[in-house]
């Protein structure tokens, strides 16, 4: 089977990743982009001795990692708080093994094989990284979800991080007022509501007001992961896995300038 068909299929999940550490679709499709052109410059840097999936994450982080930005520690001071800055001051290696191991689903063992490291590393990396996220800026989350359960579920994961709930929407109307009333800084939004409407409009209709970060939480990601514009930069696949939602709440509140944190 040639590398094309391969990796095709892990594509969609690559730019999911690639837009999380870059904070923007534009610039995740750029190292995914430059992926491809690597692996089609250089085909024998595909390795052959791990699974299609392992190996394509591997090049990849051998791309990201050779660019100095991203593995340089960051000085900056409350005044220069750009997201980019926050994000740059957690620290790159630690960032990626959360990353892989909650977000992407990946074990201790194949985030290991993926980081050229061994698994005892990758655990030392998770826990540095969990507790700087729980150090991280709290914020008022909406939560546009019409099963209840999954709903209560996703308002036990958001104050478990420190983050307060400004309301659950079931509907686009709901949703439309309760941005209103609350202002949230964070936006956790299914896109099918139980009027029968859709919340990816929720959210553009939101966003047509307010300017804050958006993460899709749904069991169709290939509604959402056309290739064409503009697409979601955070997308959660549903069944969810709580850890996956802490870290993309975590990412992407990292790349967001409202956020502030709440009065004790």
């Amino acid at each position: 089977m040639s590398i094309a068909a391969e990796i095709a299929p892990q594509l969609p999940y690559l730019r999911r990743f690639s837009r999380a550490l870059s904070g923007t679709q534009a610039s995740g499709d750029a190292y995914v982009i430059g992926t491809l052109e690597a692996l089609v410059e250089d085909p024998a840097s595909f390795p052959r001795d791990i699974p299609a999936r392992l190996a394509l994450y591997q090049v990849f982080l051998r791309l990201w990692s050779s660019m100095a930005v991203n593995m340089e520690a960051v000085t900056s001071t409350v005044e220069d708080d750009s997201p980019e800055q926050r994000l740059e001051r957690l620290a790159p290696r630690s960032r990626l093994a959360f990353l892989l191991t909650t977000m992407e689903g990946f074990s201790a063992d194949e985030a290991a094989t993926i980081m050229r490291v061994d698994e005892a590393e990758v655990a030392s990396l998770v826990a540095e990284a969990t507790h700087d996220i729980a150090q991280q800026i709290a914020t008022d989350v909406l939560i546009i979800e019409d099963e209840p359960i999954i709903a209560l579920d996703l308002q036990s994961i958001v104050e478990e991080l420190g983050h307060s709930v400004a309301g659950v929407a079931r509907t686009h109307k709901e949703a439309l007022a309760l941005v209103a009333a609350h202002s949230p800084g964070l936006v956790l939004a299914d896109i099918q509501l139980a009027d029968g409407s859709s919340g990816l409009n929720a959210v553009n209709d939101i966003l047509t007001t307010v300017d804050l970060p958006v993460i899709f939480i749904t069991a169709y990601p290939e509604r959402l992961l056309t290739g064409q514009q503009p697409e979601p930069t955070f997308l959660i696949t549903k069944p969810f896995r709580p850890e996956a939602v802490k870290a993309t709440i975590s990412q992407a509140l990292f790349f967001n300038k409202r956020a502030k944190r709440k009065a004790a």
